[in-house]
């Protein structure tokens, strides 16, 4: 169970009980469940390169990869440094998502100035998380920037993709008009279960966490009393990894496909995501009368946004 604090060497005094599995690892589910972060990683960094998608976002991927590294690192041997690697990769993660969220469309001077203040604001919670070495810290940054995010990206879905909103273009026939609202709807649909879900997994796995921080001497106990495999599902803080690992992959997807969407892309991509336990993709539609990720476009050109 992780107390967030730096640690003494491994098998002495409080830090005995970590290594309770193994003397190779202290906390051998809180760092094994990283590995879903690693496996996820690898997928949006290989998404992201198949089908070209903003630099920003392989980035994001690379980041999202570098988190899980650094928490797997962390659990395993309890270090400092590894700690900061852990947490920091996730305030520069989100970094990242908010300038591509703030920067989208913007002249190229107004990039660099958000880019440059995106830059200094992850400077500042380095150091002074470093200075305070208090996790608390560490979490109302996390989350507030996660809020920001989240906020401004909803607001640029809608504004962009609900037809209420958006408005209408003369230049299109009025059936024209009808499917393009039809499409963008159904769009809009999917990506709200997306953002449902996502949340869900975050604020699900911190409940848990939160529960898991609570009772951690009577979970502990319990933990040694039945022992493993059960003792895993009382794992909360590994419970939290999984689920901001999953909540945190559906935003980076949802992102990617939103940026489609505000380039006008939708006819030409869209998110396979077949049921809640899969993993979405934003994948390039089928050509014209072919075939490709087991989906087939419609013979008369337009696409149905599933």
């Amino acid at each position: 169970m992780a107390t967030g604090l730096p640690s003494p060497p491994p098998w002495t005094g409080a830090r005995k009980h970590n290594y309770y599995l193994t003397p190779l690892i202290a906390e051998p589910m809180n760092a094994v469940t990283n590995l879903l972060f690693i496996y996820l990683a690898y997928r949006g960094i290989a998404n992201s390169l198949r089908y070209n998608h903003d630099r920003i976002f392989l980035i994001t991927f690379i980041g999202y990869l570098i988190v899980g590294s650094g928490s797997f690192a962390f659990h395993a041997t309890l270090k400092y440094p590894m700690q900061l690697v852990d947490e920091l990769s996730m305030i520069y993660t989100t970094c990242l998502m908010t300038w591509a969220s703030f920067a989208h469309k913007r002249s190229g001077g107004v990039q660099v100035a958000l880019g440059v203040g995106m830059a200094s604001l992850a400077i500042f919670i380095t150091g002074y998380y470093h200075y305070l070495q208090d996790p608390t810290f560490h979490q109302n940054a996390y989350t507030l920037l996660t809020i920001t995010v989240l906020t401004r990206s909803i607001w640029v879905m809608e504004g962009n993709l609900r037809p209420y909103w958006r408005g209408i273009d003369n230049k299109l026939s009025t059936v024209e008009q009808e499917r393009v609202d039809k499409r963008d709807r159904a769009i809009l649909g999917k990506m709200w279960w997306m953002i449902v879900f996502g949340v869900t997994c975050f604020l699900g796995a911190f409940a848990i966490w939160s529960l898991d921080n609570e009772q951690c001497g009577w979970l502990r106990k319990t933990r040694h009393e039945i022992g493993m495999p059960w003792g895993f599902f009382l794992e909360g803080h590994g419970i939290w990894h999984l689920g901001t690992g999953i909540g945190a992959f559906h935003y980076i997807t949802w992102g990617v496909w939103l940026r489609r969407c505000l380039d006008g892309q939708q006819e030409e991509y869209d998110v396979i995501w077949p049921h809640l336990l899969s993993v979405p993709e934003c994948v390039r539609r089928t050509p014209l009368n072919g075939t490709a990720n087991g989906h087939a476009k419609p013979a008369d050109g337009h696409v149905k946004a599933s």
